[in-house]
C-alpha cells in the first residue's frame, strides 16, 4: 500500500469533562471551608452573646440604683469587681492609680475625661446628669473590656 492510498483521518480529541459533578477532592475541599466558617460563625456569636449579657449585667446594676450619685457608685462598684476578676491585685489600686489602670495602654478617658467623676461621683450630693451619663457610658465600654479578658 502507498502512503496516498491509505484511509487515514485526523486524531478528535475527546469532549472535554464537565465542571459537574466535581471530584471527590473537590468536595473534601468545599466541606472542610464550609466547617471553618460555621465554626468562625459559631465563635462570633458565643462572643456577641457573652457581650450583650455583660451588658446587660451592668444596665441591670447601674439602673437598678437611685439617682446620678447612685449610678456613679454602682458603675464604680462593677468595674472593681470586673478588674477583681482580670486581675486581682487591681482591687487595691485608687485614686489615680485607679484610673490609669481604667484607661489601659491607649485612652486616657478616665484618668482626663468624664471618667474621673468615678473617683467621689458616688459620694456628691449633686451630679450632674449628663456627665454621670457619660461616665456611665465610658464605665459601661470598659466594664465589658474587662469581663473579656482572661486570667
Amino acid at each position: 500500500m502507498t502512503a496516498t492510498s491509505l484511509p487515514l483521518r485526523d486524531v478528535h480529541l475527546p469532549a472535554a469533562p464537565g465542571w459537574w459533578p466535581p471530584a471527590p477532592g473537590w468536595w473534601l475541599v468545599l466541606a472542610a471551608v464550609a466547617l471553618v466558617v460555621l465554626a468562625v460563625a459559631a465563635l462570633r456569636g458565643r462572643r456577641a452573646r457573652r457581650r450583650r449579657r455583660w451588658s446587660a449585667l451592668f444596665d441591670g446594676g447601674v439602673v437598678a440604683a437611685d439617682g446620678s450619685a447612685a449610678r456613679l457608685g454602682a458603675a464604680s462598684e462593677l468595674l472593681r469587681r470586673a478588674a477583681r476578676r482580670c486581675a486581682p491585685q487591681a482591687a487595691l489600686l485608687q485614686g489615680e492609680d485607679w484610673l490609669r489602670f481604667l484607661d489601659g495602654q491607649a485612652r486616657r478617658d478616665f484618668s482626663e475625661g468624664d471618667g474621673r467623676l468615678l473617683i467621689d461621683g458616688g459620694f456628691r450630693r449633686q451630679v450632674d446628669q449628663a456627665q454621670a451619663a457619660r461616665a456611665c457610658a465610658l464605665a459601661r465600654e470598659r466594664f465589658v473590656g474587662l469581663m473579656e479578658q482572661r486570667r
